[in-house]
């Protein structure tokens, strides 16, 4: 499976194209939508999200709401194109307009302009903006849906906001319970982080975040020690790595692994007639050798802070070479829950694409099948 995404920030929608889909899923648009709405919530969002309500629409691949195993396509318009058609046209618009030439620190503004050429950074901006993960929630709320029918859940919650961190563990089930503010389990720790985004806002800055995710009901085999390419963990990190802000990612104990003893961090591995094969610790985090090894995937995600600060940076401007204040468009304080609804869709359609290339299903009954027959 393979998703290709397209579309601007400010054009006129953002599209992805699922190919690869078995037949026969059965899909849920409100369950999309949800998601998409997830996306655009939480404490410290900025004023994008009170113009934008996202919905999915399908153009393709899907009949009577079930797949056909064609390319699925998806579209999520963007209600703000109609204050932007005369600067963002692809018919033809007016591109001396709405330029921008001071370059932002923190975003893709001055390596795109030397990458792609030009002085207007708008027509980097315009795909490098987060806006276009959007698309991919929509994308991932897909491949939720498919993991779903073979008993796969994905779930998660913000750890951290600006280092306000909530050091309690929690198990999978408890994760239904995440606060809607900012997705944090604890109550305490939540006022704490609002707290702090609050500050963060009125001295015109920004923060980030950790948020963590989990993988539950994933069978042991996944993945591959034989190419690197192949590993699971490098390919669950590259999908995370690949969300705008991410810098840094960690599977089960992470970096944390570092400054332990071995004998407290491998996980050691028992055996019980009737249970098999099993282990009382997960600080591998599900991952072996680059393989699932059955145990719950543990991923961590680092957010570095929103790069468009209201107070401005001090930056060049390409065309005159002149020192100036970083230009800023509309911006989020925080967007760490967006961050964690991202992440979790990333994961959903990195893990689609694992589970289909092993068991090389063409329809949803060929799936089960096949992956109820797969080693625990």
């Amino acid at each position: 499976m393979k998703l290709t995404t397209a579309g601007e920030s400010h054009g006129k929608g953002l599209f992805a194209i699922l190919e690869g889909l078995p037949a026969g899923l059965k899909i849920d648009c409100g369950e999309i939508d949800a998601w998409l709405a997830r996306r655009q919530s939480g404490y410290g969002r900025g004023a994008r999200q009170k113009i934008e309500r996202d919905r999915a629409e399908i153009l393709s691949g899907v009949r009577n709401g079930v797949t056909l195993g064609s390319p699925m396509t998806l579209a999520v318009w963007n209600k703000d194109y109609g204050n932007w058609e005369r600067y963002m046209a692809p018919e033809g618009c007016d591109v001396s307009a709405r330029t921008l030439t001071k370059v932002r620190p923190g975003h893709a503004d001055l390596t795109g302009l030397k990458k792609y050429g030009g002085t207007d950074a708008r027509n980097i901006l315009e795909r490098a903006s987060a806006r276009e993960s959007a698309v991919r929630v929509a994308a991932g709320a897909v491949c939720r849906q498919l993991l779903a029918a073979i008993g796969i859940e994905v779930s998660g919650y913000v750890r951290s906001v600006g280092g306000v961190t909530d050091e309690r563990e929690y198990a999978f089930c408890e994760l239904s319970r995440r606060l809607p503010e900012l997705f944090m389990m604890d109550e305490g720790v939540q006022r704490e982080a609002m707290a702090f985004i609050d500050g963060c806002a009125a001295a015109g800055d920004t923060c980030g975040g950790v948020a963590e995710l989990r993988v539950k009901g994933v069978k042991s085999g996944f993945g591959s020690c034989m190419t690197y390419e192949e590993k699971l963990d490098a390919r669950l990190a590259a999908a995370l790595m690949s969300i705008q802000a991410v810098k840094g990612v960690e599977v089960g104990a992470g970096f944390a692994a570092a400054a332990a003893r071995g004998s407290r961090v491998h996980d050691e591995i028992f055996y019980e007639e009737g249970r098999g094969f099993f282990r009382k610790s997960n600080r591998a985090g599900g991952i072996e050798g680059g393989m699932s090894n059955g145990e719950e995937l543990v991923l961590r995600v680092a957010m570095k802070p929103i790069p468009t600060l209201m107070q401005g940076l001090s930056t060049v401007d390409v065309c005159t070479h002149e020192g100036a204040r970083a230009a800023a468009e509309r911006s989020d304080v925080c967007a760490i829950l967006a961050l964690e609804v991202i992440a979790e869709s990333a994961v959903c359609t990195a893990l689609a694409a694992e589970v289909l290339a092993r068991t090389g299903a063409d329809n949803m009954a060929e799936l089960a099948e096949r992956y109820g027959r797969l080693p625990q």
